[in-house]
């Protein structure tokens, strides 16, 4: 009897646990009202606002902040809520001259889905494709 109790105790706390919604942040924390008045114009403005940016691109000039927010009720319920990068171009005068917001949600509209790197390192045949290859491994071995 104490080891249904103990099962039940279990069970009911997972539950319990697994109801319970979750909200995950990952990147530079933006809110909307940040996302509102954007109002910068040069890269002091910036940091002070955001913060240092998830990647700086020296011989560029360019600043990038990404942002994503997930909420999430158990494993199986993972719900994206948004998933921005914006990119700020710096002058020689810490000056910003463009400022873009990507959704990358939204992965038709951005330029960069459209890039995709060619897989040139081995041209297979139709048979090949199909069967997967057979006999030794024809891929080169490096030293």
């Amino acid at each position: 009897m104490n080891f249904y109790k103990i099962c039940l105790i279990f069970f009911l706390s997972l539950y319990i646990i697994g109801c319970s919604e979750k909200t995950i942040f990952s990147g530079k924390i933006i809110t909307e009202e940040d996302l509102s008045n954007i109002n910068i114009t040069n890269k002091r403005e910036l940091i002070e606002k955001f913060g240092e940016p998830s990647y700086k691109d020296d011989i560029l000039g360019k600043y990038f902040y990404f942002t994503k927010k997930n909420k999430s009720k158990n494993f199986y319920n993972l719900k994206k809520e948004y998933s921005y990068l914006f990119v700020f171009e710096l002058d020689t005068n810490n000056k910003i001259i463009n400022s873009e917001v990507i959704n990358l949600l939204n992965k038709e509209t951005h330029k960069f889905n459209k890039n995709i790197t060619a897989n040139n390192v081995v041209k297979r045949g139709l048979l090949e494709k199909i069967f997967g290859g057979i006999g030794p491994n024809q891929l080169p071995n490096s030293p």
